[in-house]
């Protein structure tokens, strides 16, 4: 699903649309923040840095991400 598309499905009338529209969304985010968070900890981010950048605890950050 491109963006394009997933613009229009995020605006669909149909809410079954929308939610599958909002569960891919979901899915990406998830990907990108794990993506980012792998390049931020090679290049030397520590834990505390990286969950002030996403505006959580270094704790929470850390358990989601901290295999």
């Amino acid at each position: 699903m491109d963006s394009a598309d997933l613009s229009t499905r995020l605006t669909s009338l149909d809410p079954a649309v929308g939610l599958r529209a909002v569960g891919a969304l979901h899915r990406l985010a998830e990907q990108v923040e794990a993506s980012s968070v792998a390049r931020a900890r090679a290049q030397g981010w520590s834990w505390e840095q990286i969950g002030d950048a996403l505006g959580v605890s270094r704790q929470s950050v850390h358990a989601k991400h901290g295999k």
